[in-house]
């Protein structure tokens, strides 16, 4: 989400002096990589490796990982009090209960989610604390989703034309924001039709039923932080971030787009 507010610009060189690229933050400060890139590259699924390597490159050239993770940190903290300050008390209230799910959840196969969950935590900081937890836990739903597109032998590309055309996204927006060119997008697009899942260049009915019926196991799978949160916590976390959903949805709208963030949009 985007949480620089009025001063977005002097926050965003502050950021990139200390190392956040701009390009893609959670490759810099999410996977925060010692090795190669590739690791990182397998783990983002459907973005481009050219991004992922010039957003590592510059981290790598002009700081650390961990001074982009900390000018992160403090773009989301001052955010959160600016943009949504009524959620903030209850928030990082939650911090223990959430850090608690996380460290439940299985490891196995979720490689960025494992990347955050072992990410020194700020014990000083209730506030952070809680949303680095919130997002550890969405980045364990966002590897699971990966983990289903992969079994279901589907390229990130075609992955990509499916959920846009799932969302009712027009023109291959959102393979081509993660980076997909003309030959990806065509490939893409004939292994679609192979499959009986589009036809004349256009994802079908086919499409479109295969691509929920793969959001139903997700769902199904995606609900065991809930289980473990527990009903009454669950409950609680729901009426602290819901109210303040739309407005930072409008956030995103303002400064990035309409169509950006889909995973934390309703499918119309």
């Amino acid at each position: 989400m985007d949480l620089l507010g009025p001063d977005r610009d002097r926050e965003l060189r502050r950021a990139r002096r200390a190392g956040w690229s701009g390009l893609l933050h959670r490759d810099t400060g999410g996977a925060a990589p010692d090795g190669g890139d590739g690791p990182v590259i397998a783990t983002f699924g459907s973005i481009h490796p050219d991004f992922i390597r010039l957003s590592l490159g510059l981290c790598r050239t002009h700081t650390t990982f961990a001074a982009a993770a900390a000018a992160r940190d403090a773009a989301v903290v001052a955010g959160l009090h600016r943009e949504v300050p009524e959620i903030v008390e209850g928030l990082a209230g939650l911090a223990g209960p959430l850090w608690q799910v996380a460290d439940q959840l299985p490891l196995s196969g979720r490689a960025l989610f494992a990347a955050h969950r072992d990410w020194p935590r700020p014990d000083d900081d209730p506030l952070l604390s809680a949303w680095l937890a919130a997002n550890c836990i969405r980045e364990w739903r966002g590897d699971t989703h990966w983990a289903i597109q992969t079994a279901d032998e589907l390229s990130s590309t075609a992955s990509g034309i499916l959920d846009g055309a799932w969302r009712d996204y027009d023109d291959d927006w959102l393979p081509r924001s993660r980076g997909a060119e003309d030959a990806a997008i065509e490939a893409a697009m004939s292994e679609l039709e192979a499959r009986g899942l589009a036809a004349d260049g256009a994802v079908n009915e086919a499409g479109i039923a295969h691509r929920q019926e793969l959001e139903d196991r997700l769902d199904r799978i995606g609900s065991e932080p809930w289980r473990l949160l527990g009903e009454d916590l669950a409950d609680r976390f729901v009426a602290v971030i819901e109210p303040a959903g739309e407005r930072l949805m409008a956030r995103i709208d303002a400064t990035a787009g309409s169509k950006w963030m889909p995973a934390g949009r309703t499918r119309q």
